[in-house]
């Protein structure tokens, strides 16, 4: 139904204006479901990361003495709920919106490459990102309120509610430059045929690297300083 929903006000604002952000009606529709269908795999509206949880009880403890990688086990396990996701929330939505109101549906093949390509270096930009807001709570021992931040950040700089390209000037390109663009705005134009790809695809790689950087450098922070709620 959200889905739905937002089809019928960007075929509204498509009508009242055609090739608005280079998009045409079909284009915007698509964005719509593709979008819709990144909501599960990204987990946009935050969480999928048990971490949090982990550091109130104490069982992060267990997970820093582990041989394996704390992030990089995290990791591997997001990887394998983002792939389920799609499948069972991503795929059904992109289906009822192509049979109720047809989508766009890319015919070269190396068009295809470069959306899987980009859609799975925007998984890891997603991990990326919700593993430093996890980490936050080894400091913030609270994370309701990095959450919420996090949700604004995510919902609003992605593209996840209308495509950034409608934001005008400096602030379009700053949005269209950011992380949270590299989520979903990104993959969707490489679907759309609408973005160079290896421009595109570089600034989705660089953005995976910085996040996964990090990510290592605040798993190293917390081996020496881990505040341990009840534990």
């Amino acid at each position: 139904m959200f889905g739905i929903l937002r089809a019928y006000i960007l075929i509204a604002l498509w009508q009242a204006r055609p090739g608005l952000a280079g998009y045409d009606v079909t284009d915007a529709i698509t964005f719509c479901f593709v979008t819709q269908a990144f909501i599960g795999p990204m987990q946009l509206f935050g969480g999928g990361l048990s971490i949090p949880e982990r550091i109130r009880t104490g069982d992060i403890a267990l997970d820093l003495v582990r041989p394996a990688s704390l992030q990089l086990w995290t990791l591997a396990e997001d990887v394998g709920r983002a792939s389920y996701l799609f499948l069972v929330r991503g795929i059904p939505p992109m289906l009822l919106g192509a049979a109720v109101f047809g989508i766009y549906l890319p015919t070269d093949p190396g068009q295809w490459l470069a959306f899987v390509i980009g859609f799975a270096i925007a998984v890891v930009i997603s991990f990326g990102w919700r593993y430093l807001v996890a980490l936050s709570v080894c400091w913030l021992l609270d994370d309701r309120g990095i959450a919420v931040l996090s949700l604004v950040l995510t919902t609003f700089f992605s593209g996840m509610m209308v495509p950034l390209h409608l934001f005008p000037g400096w602030f379009g390109e700053l949005a269209r430059a950011l992380p949270w663009a590299a989520m979903v705005q990104l993959p969707t134009d490489l679907y759309l045929g609408k973005a160079p790809v290896l421009e595109t695809l570089g600034l989705q790689a660089f953005w995976a690297a910085v996040l996964i950087g990090l990510g290592a450098l605040g798993t190293r922070a917390i081996r020496h300083k881990v505040v341990i709620q009840g534990g």
